[in-house]
């Protein structure tokens, strides 16, 4: 257990932001996997559109340093590429 002022404050920050970065990343777990199941479903307006949320989320998940922008522009490109796959 921590014994100093800072380190109990260091403490209560992480708990504070780590609830905060795994509530982002639910929400992209989430968002993404239902644009994979419109792209189960061939359809394809309703992908886009979803799509278009997901990256929104992820631009301000790697804004706020949840993800790094590598990490970030990776999850995108994969998803835009499984979404521009089912226009073929």
């Amino acid at each position: 257990m921590a014994h100093t002022v800072s380190r109990k404050k260091r403490l209560r920050q992480e708990v504070k932001r780590n609830l905060k970065n795994r509530s982002a990343k639910n929400e992209i777990k989430s968002r993404s996997k239902r644009v994979l199941e419109a792209v189960a479903e061939k359809d394809t307006e309703k992908a886009k559109e979803l799509l278009r949320g997901v990256v929104s989320r992820i631009d301000k998940a790697k804004k706020n340093n949840v993800f790094h922008a590598n990490k970030a522009a990776r999850l995108q490109s994969r998803l835009a590429r499984i979404v521009n796959s089912i226009g073929n």
